[in-house]
């Protein structure tokens, strides 16, 4: 083997395995495994997630298949695949048109599916790589991250571009704090989180990630404006206060986190990384202790939490010796 092949996959190991200082699993209550719903043909990186709750339908973006899968997780089977998609990286479903909204990397390109029929209903082209997506339902907008630097606002009811915000490098994670009316958005690539106003669509402020770097996942608590930030190197959970951008509290993490979910009703926090396990955190007098360690599959990155039926839902992508699924818990 050659060196440069030897250095590489010593440097995977090092990597993973200093995502939670390679702890053991501890915490298994806190998840009950109800199901895993197989995904046949599904091959390569999994993206993100979103659900119709009425019909009870996840919609995964399989990124490395080009494809949505639409996902039954009560009849606990795929009901229709979406192909010929272009690297497929955030999705949202919008419950007052019935339709789907699909972000594609590859070419940038937005495009709207009848949830029912699957047909396309419309198209919105971005510059490049449209990434992470978020819906605002009482409003109606559409947020997508997208190329060199930018969060484009979509009118979801006239599938038309109505915004956009100019940011200094490409948006990874955001959340909507609707009470503040401002956005709070990762931007690894310049080491910085920015913060716009909701209302006038320009950046309010930045802050420095510090010594902290690769700034992906953003969860939010909306009733005390706080935000949860997963960082991937060094693998850590960092706690901030919306208003002031002061780091409240620390904890490690799972290695190469690509998802952070804040629960309301527990006050619990949820990671989901490549490095082998969901990480869940308490939530309590601005401090965030882990209580849990779960062990997955390599590479399961990203997750969905359901807060209405108490559930987390992770994607396993395919390995050589596994299908790619959808692995359903409950919380407890």
């Amino acid at each position: 083997m050659k060196s440069v092949q030897i250095i590489f996959f010593l440097t995977c190991f090092v990597y993973i395995y200093s995502g939670c200082k390679g702890q053991k699993p501890f915490g298994e209550n806190f998840l009950v495994e109800q199901t895993t719903i197989a995904m046949p043909g599904i091959k390569g990186r999994i993206d993100h997630l979103d659900v119709n709750l009425k019909e009870k339908i996840v919609f995964v973006a399989a990124l490395g298949n080009n494809s949505l899968e639409i996902v039954d997780i009560v009849k606990k089977k795929v009901l229709h695949s979406i192909k010929g998609l272009d690297e497929p990286q955030g999705v949202a479903y919008i419950p007052q048109q019935q339709e789907i909204f699909v972000a594609n990397g590859g070419n940038g390109d937005c495009y709207f599916y009848n949830a029912h029929s699957y047909e396309k209903t419309a198209t919105i082209h971005l510059s490049s790589d449209a990434d992470d997506v978020r819906y605002d339902s009482t409003n109606e907008k559409i947020y997508v991250g997208y190329g060199d630097g930018g969060i484009a606002i979509i009118d979801a009811r006239q599938h038309k571009q109505i915004g956009d915000i100019k940011l200094s490098a490409h948006p990874e994670g955001f959340q909507l704090d609707k009470k503040l009316n401002k956005l709070f958005i990762n931007v690894p690539d310049v080491h910085q989180i920015a913060v716009a106003d909701l209302n006038s669509s320009k950046l309010i402020t930045t802050w420095s990630t510090g010594e902290f770097r690769s700034n992906f996942p953003l969860a939010m608590d909306n009733t005390h404006h706080y935000i949860f930030i997963g960082y991937r190197h060094p693998s850590k959970l960092v706690l901030m206060n919306e208003e002031t951008g002061a780091i409240l509290s620390t904890a490690d993490l799972v290695g190469d986190v690509d998802d952070v979910y804040f629960d309301v009703s527990t006050q619990k926090i949820f990671a989901s990384g490549g490095g082998g396990f969901i990480s869940i955190y308490q939530w309590q007098k601005s401090t965030i202790k882990q209580v849990a360690n779960i062990t997955v599959r390599n590479g399961a990155r990203t997750s969905l939490l359901i807060p209405s039926l108490s559930l987390f839902i992770l994607a396993e992508r395919a390995s050589q010796n596994a299908e790619a699924q959808l692995r359903v818990y409950k919380i407890i």
